[in-house]
């Protein structure tokens, strides 16, 4: 939609806002919000009352808090982060930043929350309103010159106090500021609904995949074959002409640390558990061992391997060796013998089967892991090796599509949070007129 421009304009005098409409004013954030208010006015209050709490994860990067999680006075008055109702709540520290973590804060117990003290606090004055300050927070501008600004060592970077206090606003009057936060209520609720639809169509095309692979690995291609009991609980029925065979008969799991810190380990792909998708088996980072700064224990795995990640096994996290790497003391490097290929082996781990007895297993422990003992002792469908190759083909044909899906639908959804990012960053800085649409 072709949005309509102000009458008329003005020229800020601030580089990155340009011109604003004729009639707004610009001022520093320092003049129009109190920047991490202090706790003075909960003195009143006793240890004992009951506060909203926020870590982290609780704050979304649309905005939406997660408001589950309560604590007392006395557990939180000191250490943490305070806010209240109608503040504006901005993660300070990279990656949250970045990624836009923050929120308008409704609905705290009391009117009151405490959380991390990663938080920059805003509570405008009775001239402002929230709603339009929360846009602002959201804005391309906002994020970029606080990304520009940031302080510390990498991976502890933080915006400061002071590029908050001295952020530079253009501000109408306090209808039209609500008015521009009615508009974008309306325009981005749109937009997160369609991408909340698109969101839900991937998740179902996740389940048909991982349906797909589940079955395969399980009753074969050919549903004309007749059946047999596996005798494995968690298997059930398998196709007549398969074996079950005991997993350490089949399957060899590494054992032997190296040291990532020298040549020529150092400089070899590091393969963690975070590096890996949930459920896919497809590697999202490739980076050797020097630069994730690497210091304890890995294996060597070859090139064909997979490698598997033995902790909170729910997610499963599995992958086969691009070339010859390291993996994380925290996966097992492993290799099928002449029974079964690592293809197969890598499928069968991603099977829903495998993985519900690999959460019984797990949770069997206090630690949520599967050891190798375990896991030797486990007893395997074996289809044979022409199967085996049968199934990886057809898996790989038929995944392949479902992914070519995925990432159109995720291409979309980036496509559809950029325009919501930009047309935030236009309304709250005058470069179009929405009054008439709010009204």
């Amino acid at each position: 939609m072709k949005w309509r421009s102000y009458p008329e304009y003005k020229d800020s005098g601030v580089e990155w806002l340009g011109e604003v409409p004729e009639p707004w004013d610009v001022k520093r954030m320092r003049f129009i919000c109190r920047i991490n208010p202090n706790k003075a006015d909960l003195a009143h209050l006793s240890s004992s009352t009951i506060v909203s709490f926020l870590p982290m994860e609780m704050i979304g990067e649309d905005g939406q808090i997660d408001l589950e999680e309560t604590r007392s006075l006395e557990q939180v008055r000191q250490g943490f982060t305070h806010f209240e109702d109608d503040d504006i709540i901005v993660a300070k520290i990279t990656p949250c930043f970045e990624n836009g973590k923050g929120a308008l804060c409704k609905g705290l117990l009391g009117g009151i929350g405490f959380g991390t003290t990663e938080l920059q606090v805003l509570r405008p004055n009775e001239k402002v309103y929230s709603a339009f300050i929360f846009y602002l927070t959201k804005s391309r501008s906002f994020r970029c010159l606080g990304i520009a600004s940031m302080r510390g060592s990498a991976g502890q970077k933080r915006i400061t106090d002071d590029f908050i206090k001295d952020f530079k606003v253009g501000l109408p009057q306090s209808d039209e500021q609500r008015a521009i936060a009615t508009f974008l209520d309306h325009e981005t609720a749109k937009i997160d609904a369609l991408i909340a639809k698109k969101e839900r169509l991937i998740e179902l095309l996740k389940e048909k995949r991982a349906a797909l692979i589940s079955h395969a690995v399980t009753k074969g291609l050919d549903p004309s074959v007749p059946m047999k009991d596996s005798k494995i609980k968690w298997f059930g029925d398998i196709p007549e002409h398969w074996d079950v065979r005991k997993f350490s008969r089949e399957v060899h799991i590494a054992e032997g640390q190296i040291d990532p810190e020298v040549e020529p380990y150092s400089s070899m792909l590091l393969i963690a558990p975070n590096h890996i998708e949930s459920s896919t088996g497809r590697l999202l980072l490739k980076q050797n061992a020097a630069d994730q700064g690497a210091q304890s224990g890995k294996y060597l795995c070859r090139a064909g391997e997979v490698i598997y990640s033995k902790i909170r096994p729910a997610l499963a996290k599995v992958t086969i060796a691009p070339s010859d790497c390291l993996c994380s003391a925290d996966m097992y490097p492993m290799s099928g013998g002449s029974g079964i290929s690592n293809s197969y082996l890598l499928r069968l781990f991603l099977s829903k089967q495998f993985t519900a007895w690999s959460i019984l297993e797990a949770d069997r422990v206090a630690m949520p892991k599967i050891n190798r003992e375990t896991l030797n002792e486990l007893r395997l469908p074996i289809p044979p090796l022409s199967d085996q190759g049968a199934i990886a083909t057809f898996l790989d044909h038929e995944t392949a599509k479902i992914d070519v899906l995925i990432n159109k639908i995720q291409n979309g959804i980036g496509k559809l949070k950029e325009y919501r990012s930009a047309l935030i960053s236009a309304a709250v800085t005058g470069k179009i007129d929405v009054r008439q649409e709010a009204a």
